[in-house]
């Protein structure tokens, strides 16, 4: 399963610190073990069930996620980093993370993916702290996946947890157009 993992996500190599890069890869295994997903689904499945026929898979947008997130840290860095200090390794791992619940939230019928039970009780930034806090991810990359999604509206965001977020939707709300 790591191999598979590893494959799917060549940007964990991006994570400098070696115990967060190896929790986040270890969070991936974990949400397989407990996932009715296999990783080549996740090239295959929608990236959400909220756009009927959405045309781009899970993996089109997670990837699109992480390197809209690094690039924009890197910018704010550059330009705001003396006034705005950002840590880019959280900002990687949280846009890594941030939708590893889904695979607890959906599960394939027929060919095509749906809400799992599990996901109609528990939407997956519940259930991807869950997984990260197991697998001993730090509280600043948990806090992005808990506040990544429309549930983080309701506290107040790391600035790390805003550049994931912001990269999140930039890739999400054009799809509500097609």
């Amino acid at each position: 399963m790591r191999e598979a993992v590893e494959e799917l996500w060549p940007e964990i190599a991006w994570i400098n610190d070696n115990e967060l890069r190896a929790s986040v890869l270890e969070t991936w295994i974990k949400a397989f073990e407990h996932s009715p997903l296999e990783p080549q689904d996740l090239n295959e499945i929608p990236f959400t069930l909220l756009i009927p026929d959405c045309p781009a898979t899970f993996m089109e947008h997670k990837r699109c996620v992480v390197h809209i997130a690094r690039r924009s840290a890197e910018a704010m860095d550059e330009f705001l980093g003396r006034a705005l200090p950002i840590d880019t390794d959280v900002v990687i791992a949280g846009a890594i993370l941030a939708d590893v619940g889904k695979l607890l939230e959906y599960e394939t019928k027929d060919g095509k993916a749906v809400q799992s039970d599990r996901g109609k009780a528990l939407r997956h930034p519940f259930t991807g702290v869950h997984l990260a806090m197991a697998c001993g991810v730090p509280d600043p990359v948990c806090h992005i996946i808990a506040t990544h999604a429309g549930e983080g509206n309701m506290v107040k965001r790391s600035t790390e947890a805003y550049i994931v977020h912001h990269a999140d939707f930039m890739s999400y709300e054009p799809f509500k157009n097609l």
